[in-house]
């Protein structure tokens, strides 16, 4: 294993939005950049909506109540989109 794997802090530490990304910014100072087309949801939310989040899952998951909306860092590092409905 390598010497960063025991540093690497996979917890949420900030979610933040460009007009077509979803930008989750990690503890471990890592940021995962994944395209809002992925989770129509959030495509679909308002800004006010996307900025109403809360970490849940001990630190390594996202929740947009108002959206029914749940995402986990570990999903976000594999680059799984949201299943199709």
């Amino acid at each position: 294993m390598g010497s960063l794997a025991t540093n690497a802090d996979e917890r949420v530490a900030s979610v933040d939005f460009t007009e077509h990304d979803l930008v989750v910014g990690l503890m471990d100072g890592r940021r995962i950049l994944v395209p809002l087309e992925w989770y129509p949801r959030l495509a679909h939310a308002t800004p006010e909506q996307l900025r109403t989040w809360e970490i849940c899952g001990g630190g390594y998951g996202i929740h947009w109540p108002e959206l029914d909306e749940d995402l986990s860092t570990e999903g976000l590092l594999r680059g799984a989109p949201a299943p199709a409905r």
